[in-house]
């Protein structure tokens, strides 16, 4: 399993503190550093791609609930987790698939596949990738609303 190196920072946000496990397996943290804050055609990217082939594993970067399975024009095949506290939530989005028997309300445990990267939704076909958001939720904690807050320091 990857995690955050012993000696990452975590981020305090609403008096919690994340450190999250990376989603893909291998992956290089400085592969997606300034791609929350990149422009795209009409809104902020508030998010961070992750190229890896199609079919590689995506794991839970927490503990936590399948708020939501939901395929959007955008974002394709998409999960929404909710952390245990309720308080954030954690978008991974253009999965190829999800994991067999994944179902929203299922609880799930950091490290475990809960889906597949690919090019689903708006993604370009011919570059699979994860693109993965966090946001924390707001009272009534809407599954698709929350501020975004930037991963890549989460990883770190």
């Amino acid at each position: 399993m990857t995690t955050p190196p012993a000696n990452a920072t975590p981020i305090a946000t609403a008096g919690h503190s994340l450190k999250l496990r990376l989603p893909i397996e291998g992956i290089e943290v400085e592969s997606f550093k300034d791609g929350f804050a990149e422009a795209r055609t009409g809104h902020p990217h508030e998010a961070v791609d992750m190229l890896a082939p199609r079919h590689t594993p995506v794991h839970a970067v927490e503990d936590g609930t399948v708020a939501k399975l939901f395929v959007s024009k955008a974002g394709g095949n998409t999960i929404y987790e909710f952390d245990e506290t309720n308080q954030f939530a954690y978008y991974y989005a253009h999965l190829e698939r999800y994991a067999i028997g994944l179902r929203e309300g299922d609880s799930i445990k950091k490290g475990e596949v809960i889906g597949y990267v690919g090019t689903s939704g708006n993604a370009p076909k011919n570059t699979p990738h994860l693109h993965f958001a966090v946001f924390e939720l707001g009272p009534e904690r809407q599954w698709w609303k929350g501020k975004a807050i930037d991963p890549y320091p989460l990883f770190r």
